[in-house]
């Protein structure tokens, strides 16, 4: 009996802590995911004018640091891009290295936005 009455105070504790808890958990947002997946697509780094640069989040700053991609490709400052299995190569201006490993150009880039823009406008009346 003493030690129910030992134990009563904790339990009733824990289960006060466990419903605060889940009252101050922030509640789930389907498009955040969306939107930090949209300027995801963005985030690589590139050659511009002979310099190395990356671009995040739609900023363009110079790239101070070597970056690895997630398939285990590294860029480095210099515009090696060394592959995970050795083959390496240097970045022309122009050319661009995504956070997938995959290599296109800005042109590229901003050709893709532009049709993915236009898709959307197509279904607008006006």
């Amino acid at each position: 009996m003493k030690n129910l009455m030992k134990m009563l105070p904790v339990l009733l504790f824990s289960g006060v802590c466990s419903l605060a808890q889940a009252q101050t958990t922030s509640p789930s947002k389907p498009m955040a995911g969306r939107a930090h997946h949209s300027r995801m697509a963005h985030d690589c780094c590139t050659m511009k004018d002979g310099k190395m640069m990356m671009m995040q989040g739609g900023q363009m700053m110079p790239m101070t640091r070597n970056m690895t991609m997630r398939d285990g490709t590294v860029c480095t400052t210099e515009g090696q891009c060394i592959k995970k299995d050795g083959t390496k190569m240097t970045m022309t201006n122009g050319q661009c290295m995504m956070m997938d490993g995959k290599m296109t150009t800005m042109d590229a880039m901003k050709k893709n936005d532009k049709t993915k823009s236009d898709a959307k406008m197509g279904t607008m009346k006006m």
